[in-house]
């Protein structure tokens, strides 16, 4: 039995068309053995019946039948091979899920080491001996293992797929050069793979930088929401006090006011979450398509990587972010204004709670303090303005200055340098002594060369206030007379963007004066100070001057809302 065994080598069963074992195995009327299936194909697209190996020419087809020796012998050799695979080393396990199994083994489909890309097949360490050690074989590409070989060759020519056309974008063969693409640009699939490979390092260094800036933008969101809602915590507690102490009579009121600040939080928070929903969704789409990329960039295969590369080269659709701003809304004066209309019945009580919290709203909003610095190039030839930009007041006679597009002609109106077109911003002004005046914000295209009247409102793009004729007003539709217990000595402004707010401080007894609700803002808004001619024995003729913020201990820190100061 050992003897036979000795004969039983691999060489003497291999079929000489396949280069396989045999199966069925028949012998010609010249003696040569053969697959059946391999002979009779063979002989099915030959124009004669000859034999592969001595080349024999038969007048007809020759009738083949099994060689049952033959068959025994293979069935011996197959057992004994089967039990040397199944002790064979770790190159010769069975294919594991996702690996490229063999094609040739027909028992157990062992781990192929390579693929052939003349042959189209794989081959495991004992099938591919053929392609390593005969001379006709050892011409043929063998490539990594790959499951899909038949999208490496061109289906036109049957040919590898060995060129990139740069001009039409694909991988063609040699001889889609000559004919089909034979005036386009051609490079090595791995010149191109490498530019290719280049670029989804880039891609994916860009979805990560994406990436980050949507957590930052998630961080700031939730930063935001919680201080909104601090602050409106502090507003309800502020307005439990001040209606606690106007007992029964204002219960109503009481309970209107916290519904508002609650539906604005409300309204903020779903707000905040869409917009962390949409993040964390983008978040995840450019997760997935950085494992893509990074995936595909380690890929080593260079057709792969190319005929991947076009599905993963354009960006996954997200929204740009840049301008995507979340402003939590302001409780600017609403316990205040919510407390004036309650005031009927108890004002002793009612005057001393309000202080506390217009004290705290002042606290506040010189949080926002900004410098103000005025602008030459707006004043009116009669206003004169210091060194520094900080002060003005009103000349008797007229300096001779270019009538310039943005200075104002027909009134002595002065702007400030700084524009505001989001965010919130503070001012102070102090207006000692001055008996006409007004001040507050305008919009970037008011008209600078028309007289300035009363009918100069918020409708023409005018928020503000002033003294006039010994009385405080308020620019609105119907100028509003205002009743004010003290005439102030600074005023502060607070401008709140997106809010739709513009109100007025008395800074020393901190006090409210006007507040403009309701607004919409579109344009830039710049500082806005007139002065009239001098008069009334000179009273009028201090200096407007802006002064330094000197903020008391606030009970909040800034926002960091990214917003944008024009300067």
């Amino acid at each position: 039995m050992s003897a036979a065994s000795c004969l039983l080598s691999k060489d003497r069963f291999l079929c000489s068309i396949c280069w396989d074992v045999f199966t069925d195995p028949v012998s010609t009327p010249c003696g040569h053995n053969f697959c059946k299936n391999c002979i009779s194909q063979h002989w099915d697209i030959s124009e004669r019946f000859e034999c592969p190996m001595c080349k024999k020419v038969f007048e007809t087809r020759p009738e083949l039948h099994i060689n049952s020796f033959i068959s025994d012998m293979v069935s011996q050799f197959r057992r004994e091979a089967q039990q040397k695979v199944s002790n064979s080393n770790s190159e010769q396990q069975a294919a594991k899920p996702g690996e490229v199994p063999c094609d040739i083994c027909t028992g157990i489909k062992l781990k192929a080491l390579k693929s052939c890309l003349v042959c189209l097949a794989s081959y495991c360490h004992t099938h591919l001996q053929p392609h390593l050690t005969m001379k006709g074989l050892k011409r043929h590409q063998l490539i990594d293992p790959e499951e899909n070989l038949e999208g490496r060759i061109c289906i036109k020519h049957d040919n590898p797929l060995e060129l990139y056309c740069k001009t039409d974008q694909t991988c063609v063969c040699m001889v889609c050069c000559v004919f089909d693409h034979k005036t386009h640009e051609f490079v090595p699939l791995r010149e191109e793979y490498e530019g290719k490979k280049a670029e989804l390092v880039k891609t994916e260094a860009e979805i990560q930088q994406m990436i980050i800036k949507r957590l930052l933008k998630i961080r700031k969101i939730k930063k935001s929401v919680k201080m909104s809602k601090d602050a409106a915590d502090r507003k309800k507690a502020e307005g439990v006090q001040v209606f606690t102490a106007l007992k029964e009579s204002v219960d109503r009121r009481l309970n209107e006011f916290i519904k508002d600040i609650e539906d604005k939080q409300e309204s903020t928070e779903k707000q905040a979450e869409g917009f962390i929903k949409d993040l964390e969704q983008e978040i995840s789409e450019l997760m997935k398509r950085s494992s893509e990329v990074e995936q595909l960039s380690r890929s080593k295969d260079h057709l792969h990587l190319l005929q991947r590369f076009s599905s993963l080269k354009a960006d996954p659709a997200t929204k740009d972010w840049t301008e995507v701003r979340f402003h939590p809304p302001s409780y600017e004066g609403t316990v205040v204004r919510a407390g004036v209309r309650a005031v009927s019945q108890l004002k002793e009580t009612l005057n001393k709670e309000m202080k506390k919290l217009f004290e705290a709203e002042l606290k506040r909003v010189q949080q926002y303090a900004v410098d103000v610095t005025l602008d030459p190039n707006t004043a009116h030839p009669k206003l004169i303005l210091s060194d520094d930009g900080k002060q003005v007041h009103c000349g008797e006679e007229e300096k001779d200055l270019s009538d310039n597009p943005e200075r104002f002609s027909e009134f002595p109106i002065v702007l400030g340098k700084q524009s505001f077109s989001s965010g919130r911003f503070y001012f102070e002004v102090q207006v000692k002594d001055k008996t006409k005046l007004m001040l507050g914000v305008v919009t970037e295209t008011v008209n600078r060369k028309e007289k300035f009247t009363v009918e100069l409102n918020r409708t023409k793009g005018y928020w503000i206030v002033g003294v006039y004729e010994n009385k405080y007003i308020a620019l609105e539709d119907l100028p509003v007379c205002l009743s004010l217990q003290s005439d102030p000595e600074k005023v502060g402004v607070f401008v709140d963007y997106e809010e739709g707010l513009v109100s007025f401080h008395d800074v020393d007894d901190a006090a409210l004066i006007y507040s403009f609700t309701g607004c919409s803002f579109t344009e830039k808004l710049y500082p806005f100070f007139c002065l009239w001619n001098v008069d009334d024995d000179g009273k009028n003729s201090t200096p407007l001057i802006i002064c330094p913020v000197m903020m008391g201990d606030g009970d909040e820190d800034d926002d960091d809302d990214d917003d944008d100061h024009d300067k």
